[in-house]
């Protein structure tokens, strides 16, 4: 059951009207009318930050689900006096602090790929976030977010575990980074001082140059690798907690996704039970 029927929407360009359709497995579907006319897609979808909780729900200027399938330019909106169809979307997500949600904006732009003036970006975007605030708000909106889980799980478990991957790679080169840089200080610093002691006992011209501090110089490197160490030391360690929060995702998803397998498989032996998520 929908929060309402029909929504009407103050935009800078106009009021527009957003008509929500029977809801589909996984989304409702507005149709706009009045300063704008065309659709708005509303599916759910994964936090942005937290891969593994389908808590966020995404609005598609068009009929479909952008992140799937691309609508065709005649099928996008576009406002009642214009003739340029338009991409974008607004994903809606619980805030990690307060009772207030945020929103995401993904780029809005016409079929032909140009920026919208501001004055439709702000019309554009009061619309997608309005469909989106009323799909949060439906009675019906956990079998909205179940459904998307299904949809996208496969996906996000062959990225998470690609990333994964790439994670720990990355930490092991930023600690091979980080270890290589203590004896090449060394090195640098022994070689300066050597420079430094030739100069003392034979001043020469060429000496100067080696003790300078300039771009490729024996003292700019000690610089660096004085940052270089505890740097990449850092990183790699960020990147070791990045790949456990990877694992960590994986593991909720499976695990999820298996509670889900059993659901269902409850419901088909027992078709007269109601729908629980």
């Amino acid at each position: 059951m929908s929060s309402t029927d029909a929504l009407t929407i103050e935009a800078p360009t106009g009021i527009v009207r957003a008509t929500a359709g029977p809801r589909r497995t996984d989304a409702v579907v507005f149709e706009l009318h009045g300063a704008m006319r065309g659709s708005v897609h509303v599916t759910g979808t994964h936090h942005p930050r937290h891969w593994d909780q389908f808590t966020a729900v995404c609005a598609c200027l068009g009929p479909v689900n952008a992140y799937a399938t691309t609508a065709p330019d005649e099928a996008l909106p576009r406002l009642a006096h214009g003739h340029s169809g338009y991409h974008g979307s607004l994903t809606r997500y619980p805030g990690d602090y307060g009772d207030y949600p945020e929103v995401s904006v993904y780029p809005l732009s016409t079929a032909a790929g140009n920026e919208p003036s501001p004055k439709t970006a702000a019309t554009l975007t009061a619309v997608l976030r309005a469909c989106a605030d009323d799909v949060a708000q439906r009675d019906d909106l956990p079998l909205i977010l179940d459904a998307s889980r299904l949809r996208e799980t496969p996906g996000l478990l062959r990225f998470l575990n690609w990333a994964a991957a790439h994670a720990d790679a990355e930490a092991v080169r930023c600690a091979a980074e980080s270890q290589s840089a203590h004896p090449a200080r060394k090195a640098a610093v022994a070689a300066w001082w050597t420079a430094l002691r030739w100069f003392i006992a034979q001043p020469h011209p060429v000496l100067p140059l080696m003790l300078a501090d300039y771009p490729g110089s024996l003292a700019r490197d000690i610089h660096v690798l004085e940052w270089k160490a505890p740097y990449y030391f850092e990183r790699a360690a960020e990147e070791r907690a990045r790949a456990d929060k990877y694992r960590a995702e994986v593991t909720s998803l499976r695990t999820q996704q298996q509670r889900g397998r059993t659901r269902r498989r409850g419901t088909q032996a027992h078709p007269e039970a109601k729908e629980m998520v």
